[in-house]
């Protein structure tokens, strides 16, 4: 008897051939859909395994090719691999490694990268074994990285942000003229909450007075204990968080919220946890880290998913440009 393919083989087919876009072939084939509409790339991870743990990536969109700054922790470096599907990913190379002699970058990690007409702009996470804090550097291409100071532009100098400063987001704010940062606070092995500061040059920041401006909420029993690593997008009139909230220290999972103004009255999602780890699955443990973006009429969200000590990058969509809030009254 002939046997007959499956319709999700024939995705992953599909899209492993390049013959349409990546979400268009496997859309509504994913083993796992949340009630939210988030559904896993069949084929996860899409990168790690022979690189070991890949974490904390930054992903644009640019002229047809998505290009992945990622944390690679072998290397206790930043590296960068492209791709052309956002699903199948060139080998990383190495373009942002430690410079010890600072004394607070024994390792980097964690960048977010924003591409303006000057330049390329990373602001990324030193650490010790001890303390995190925040660096800056710009680079024309992406790849050859200069750093801005020396010194950290961001760290810890108030109660509630402890030993850490890590996980900056930032995006630059044409009409105000003015840099704009989300970051996390708090304990070093995973922060505690998020706060948010300004900038005129991206170097000399203003924290927010009310800070932290998004924390646990506690009758959510799997963000519960703290909140981390937000990705802001600005998205038609509103600031959307794609963030991580933690049951615990070792299980975590991945909300989405929204604001009119990106600092205050952050409106959770219905269906959070919109990404959520598989039971038996490379990311059974925790799902951390998310960096989304819009493309070929749907959504793509890449993140970091842990079973065991190993952290590689998958991939979950969504179908729409609609993320599914009930309309304001």
């Amino acid at each position: 008897m002939e046997k007959r393919i499956t319709r999700r083989e024939l995705a992953i087919l599909l899209a492993m051939a390049g013959l349409e876009s990546p979400i268009l072939s496997w859309r509504g084939y994913a083993s796992i859909a949340s009630r939210s509409g988030w559904e896993k790339y069949p084929g996860n991870p899409v990168l790690g395994g022979q690189y070991g743990t890949c974490f904390d990536v930054c992903v644009l969109h640019e002229a047809g090719v998505y290009k992945m700054w990622v944390s690679w922790r072998p290397k206790k470096s930043i590296a960068l691999t492209e791709s052309k599907d956002g699903i199948h990913w060139g080998p990383p190379q190495v373009v942002l490694g430690p410079d010890r002699s600072t004394g607070w970058e024994d390792d980097v990690n964690r960048p977010v990268v924003v591409h303006r007409e000057d330049a390329y702009h990373m602001w990324y996470t030193g650490q010790t074994n001890e303390r995190s804090m925040i660096g800056y550097a710009r680079g024309g291409d992406g790849r050859n990285w200069v750093r801005q100071s020396a010194r950290p532009v961001l760290e810890s100098t108030l109660p509630w942000e402890r030993v850490a400063v890590m996980c900056p987001h930032v995006m630059w704010d044409q009409e105000k003229k003015i840099w704009r940062l989300w970051y996390s606070a708090g304990e070093q092995y995973e922060p505690n909450a998020i706060g948010y500061a300004t900038s005129s040059d991206g170097l000399h920041w203003n924290k927010y007075p009310a800070n932290p401006v998004m924390t646990p909420e506690p009758n959510a029993l799997w963000e519960r204990q703290r909140v981390t690593a937000a990705q802001i997008v600005s998205w038609h009139g509103w600031y959307y968080s794609f963030y991580i909230g933690f049951r615990d220290i070792d299980h975590a999972q991945i909300g989405l919220a929204r604001s009119k103004d990106g600092v205050t009255n952050w409106v959770r999602h219905a269906g959070n946890p919109i990404v959520r780890p598989t039971p038996g699955g490379w990311d059974a443990d925790a799902c951390y880290k998310p960096c989304a973006v819009y493309s070929n009429d749907g959504w793509m969200l890449w993140y970091n998913g842990r079973k065991a000590s190993l952290e590689q990058i998958g991939l979950v969509t969504h179908s729409g440009e609609d993320l599914g809030f009930v309309a304001e009254s």
